[in-house]
């Protein structure tokens, strides 16, 4: 079976080709730009990803697609319009591509989406599930439900397999964003405020989600379906810290900071969203994908965060 991967050379991208290949799947993977390809992988440079993007070689007998490229999610997004930006890329570049996919004879198409579409916080006693009322809350969220919604159609319209997976914060090695920075300000024993953050957030080692991808992409089962993923053990940001600190060998220098007063620097600070990621609740239930495909992340919470670790005091460029 020959699948392409877009988004190849990305954080994702590459553990998904790498693990693809070790399973002895036919992997292209379309970039942007020509670069540098990773052993087995071969590559299609398709250019900027729109409503104008030409598949066509891309395309040419594949069966199955692992849409991961998107313009993904930042703080302080500096735009003029963002939601036109994420509209851009996320839904009508996503549209062309399964436009061009199902005229070509694509079989299946796997499409990365977000928990965002869920929403951006569970109370205590809520945990996220597939049929919840998505509740999309920026602009990058609202790209990822209109495109999951254009699937859907198109899916009815063509016959498609569609396949939507909703991963919640991503780590491993690699990584970048927010959680680099908190692994940076640990490794730099800086005092972090957190000792009060007694929420429970799900997070998604990269390792599990290529994993479960790859079972997306093959198992009958999945065809028509969405799918939240985790590592199966939710966290607080204040034992997440304190895990990052035994992988690091470091001694934990979190002390508590009432959160009223912490929220009110950040609002003037412009960082409100930040402290409102630490300190709030984001679960989700993987129940369904157990379930229906028998999946189960191959790794643990504690063996994602040593091995992003190790990358971050070994083995980065």
């Amino acid at each position: 079976m020959k699948m392409l991967v877009t988004g190849a050379n990305g954080f994702v991208g590459q553990v998904l080709c790498a693990e693809a290949v070790r399973c002895g799947l036919h992997i292209r993977g379309a970039i942007r730009a020509a670069c540098e390809s990773s052993a087995g992988i071969e590559v299609a440079v398709v250019g900027e990803i729109d409503g104008e993007t030409d598949w066509t070689d891309a395309l040419r007998d594949v069966e199955v697609i692992i849409h991961l490229a998107a313009r993904v999610h930042v703080m302080r997004d500096a735009a003029a319009d963002p939601l036109a930006e994420f509209l851009k890329v996320n839904l009508h570049g996503t549209v062309n591509l399964v436009e061009q996919a199902a005229r070509t004879g694509v079989k299946r198409f796997v499409y990365v989406s977000s928990v965002k579409v869920n929403g951006e916080q569970t109370t205590e006693s809520q945990t996220f599930v597939e049929s919840d009322q998505p509740d999309p809350q920026d602009p990058y969220a609202v790209s990822k439900w209109q495109a999951e919604q254009a699937l859907q159609r198109i899916a009815q319209d063509t016959g498609l397999e569609v396949v939507i997976v909703r991963p919640p914060l991503v780590y491993g090695p690699g990584v970048k964003g927010n959680f680099i920075s908190l692994l940076a300000a640990i490794d730099k024993s800086m005092p972090l405020p957190l000792t009060g953050a007694h929420n429970a957030r799900s997070l998604l080692y990269v390792g599990n989600l290529v994993d479960a991808l790859i079972v997306c992409a093959t198992h009958p089962v999945a065809a028509g379906q969405t799918y939240l993923l985790s590592d199966g053990k939710d966290v607080s940001t204040a034992t997440l810290v304190e895990k990052i600190n035994q992988a690091l060998g470091r001694n934990s220098r979190a002390f508590y900071f009432p959160r009223p007063a912490l929220r009110a620097v950040a609002v003037m600070l412009g960082r409100a969203e930040q402290v409102d990621r630490l300190f709030g609740s984001l679960r989700v239930s993987d129940k369904k994908i157990r379930a229906e495909l028998g999946w189960s992340p191959p790794y643990t919470l504690e063996q994602g965060l040593r091995a992003t670790v190790d990358w971050y005091r070994h083995g980065r460029d």
